[in-house]
């Protein structure tokens, strides 16, 4: 029984918790960029250059050896098109999540920038000001 306890402390500790918590975030905003890359920065660039889809792009090494409609043998490509396609991805991707963090940066400059109000002196010490303030009225 002492295994289970052990891992009960284990992965309820704050840390864990933290990190399975950004995990699952991080895998909900993965979702989020790549539906924004894909579905409304790609259509555009593709325009601006052309319309070249560059999944498409392949070397082929060995054609398909085909038996009527039957695939006997796939072929065999080199994909460097969704290479290039995944290189796309990643530097928007990239740079949408730099934009999102500077953005994030900023904010947080503002903020610690904003002068907070002093704090009030301890109860001692605002004892011992209006003593000095008495003694100096006498």
């Amino acid at each position: 029984m002492g295994f289970v306890k052990e891992f009960k402390e284990f992965a309820m500790r704050g840390n864990v918790l933290d990190m399975a918590v950004g995990i699952v975030i991080g895998g909900a905003f993965g979702k989020i960029v790549s539906s924004f890359v894909a579905d409304l920065i790609t259509p555009p660039l593709g325009l601006l250059i052309g319309g070249v889809n560059f999944s498409d792009l392949k070397i082929v090494l060995k054609q398909a050896v085909m038996q009527g409609e039957e695939v006997i043998s796939p072929e065999v490509v080199l994909g460097y098109g969704n290479f290039i396609q995944v290189i796309f991805d990643f530097l928007i991707i990239a740079f949408a999540i730099f934009m999102l963090l500077k953005a994030v940066n900023k904010f947080k400059r503002k903020k610690e920038e904003a002068p907070e109000a002093p704090a009030a002196p301890p109860a001692d010490v605002q004892l011992l000001t209006e003593i000095r303030d008495l003694l100096k009225k006498n």
